[in-house]
């Protein structure tokens, strides 16, 4: 366990974001140098089967260590962070025995992680906080859950009287972008179930996600001398603007929580000849997903029908709730919420406000309910985790794996 730490800085040094406009797998080059580390480790610590493919998913095995025939069981993170904020030169804070303060990231620009604005910061009294230094992500999402999973393996390692079946792991690229499971080789990983250690705060459960589609809004204009425009100017700003005043409001993620669903414009851009909007579409509920999509057809045509043919829609579904997959096979979960009780966790079910690989996996036949890293604020500077939860992250894994031995 004295590992987690300096392992988990090590990896948050390496540049890895992921890059949304490249077709390459990875999509950056820099995430092969964390990759190739990480296969070092997992030699290092005497997993069996590591393996890293062309595409930089990397694969290793702890054998069982017990005689009776136990359902092989995996654990999965992705070691890409997001793009949305930068992650080069990553310099981590340690905050030890935090008194429950403001802490000061950035003096010169004043950029201060507070707990009267976070308010979850007060839970992590007393503990070791590991923070940024206000200028760059921190990559706890998922370079935690990369660390935890390497540690629970050498601490299942170390301690043989932890009793444990086969054991898979799997660390993929390009989660961030939505990629990490596209090339996952779920054959040749041969689990009968997994989990992504890839959630927040301590305690995290999740087996539910959105449906998720993304749409992409083209309008064309007709651009003419503004002094002799009356009647002849067709400004596609301005019917950009019509589509959002279409909108809902209140369905955006600013004034939505739980299994609420809602519209992100997240891209916009334009002139007089030519504008683009581009947004994400979320639901829990898939009749209500596709109703959104429906909505979105119909303000289209509402545009048409008053302005002539100056609008196009494209939807691309992304990916799907993967309750469906995971209640019939619901003990997985409940595998993974009594090892938390067992170590004094209370679990935090509830349902996921975004995607997770687990999604996407439990779809390509791999169930794959989500567990806490212990991570908050991912994607920003005011990113933190504290070393206790990664250390009960560590234990919950070996905790699974022990419990699943037991039952079967």
């Amino acid at each position: 366990m004295e590992k987690l730490l300096p392992r988990f800085l090590d990896f948050v040094r390496i540049d890895t974001q992921s890059d949304p406009n490249s077709d390459s797998t990875p999509s950056t080059d820099k995430q092969w140098v964390l990759a190739k580390k990480l296969v070092l480790e997992l030699h290092q610590i005497g997993l069996e089967e590591v393996s890293i493919d062309e595409n930089g998913y990397i694969m290793g095995t702890l054998p069982s260590n017990i005689d009776k025939e136990v359902p092989t069981i995996g654990f999965i993170s992705h070691y890409d962070t997001s793009p949305d904020f930068t992650a080069e030169n990553v310099n981590p804070q340690l905050v030890e025995n935090y008194d429950g303060g403001p802490i000061l990231l950035d003096e010169k620009e004043g950029i201060v992680l507070d707990p009267d604005y976070f308010e979850e910061l007060r839970q992590y009294v007393g503990q070791t906080l590991i923070t940024t230094d206000g200028k760059t992500l921190l990559g706890a999402d998922d370079k935690a859950g990369v660390a935890e999973i390497i540690t629970a393996m050498e601490y299942l390692a170390t301690n043989k009287e932890i009793k444990h079946g086969k054991i898979r792991v799997g660390f993929t690229p390009d989660e961030e972008i939505g990629r990490g499971a596209h090339k996952f080789d779920v054959k040749k990983f041969d689990a009968r179930w997994a989990y992504t250690i890839d959630g927040s705060e301590l305690g995290e459960l999740e087996f539910e996600n959105f449906n998720a589609a993304s749409a992409k809004v083209t309008f064309k204009g007709k651009s003419v001398h503004p002094g002799y425009a009356k009647g002849k100017m067709v400004n596609s700003i301005l019917l950009a603007n019509a589509f959002l005043s279409l909108l809902p409001p209140h369905e955006v993620p600013e004034k939505t929580d739980g299994r609420q669903g809602f519209f992100h414009v997240h891209d916009i851009s334009g002139t007089i000849e030519h504008s683009e909007i581009e947004l994400i579409i979320r639901d829990h509920d898939e009749e209500q997903f596709e109703a959104r999509k429906t909505l979105l057809q119909d303000i289209v045509q509402k545009l048409k029908e008053k302005h002539g043919d100056v609008v196009d829609l494209e939807i691309k579904d992304q990916y799907k709730n993967m309750q469906e997959k995971i209640e019939p096979v619901f003990h997985i979960v409940e595998i993974a919420e009594d090892a938390m009780m067992k170590l004094g966790i209370k679990p935090i079910i509830k349902p996921i406000r975004g995607g997770t690989d687990g999604s996407q996996l439990s779809f390509m036949g791999l169930p794959c309910p989500n567990i806490f890293a212990g991570g908050h604020n991912f994607h920003g500077k005011y990113e933190y985790i504290p070393l206790e939860s990664m250390q009960k992250a560590v234990l919950t894994i070996a905790k699974i794996c022990e419990l699943t031995a037991e039952r079967f």
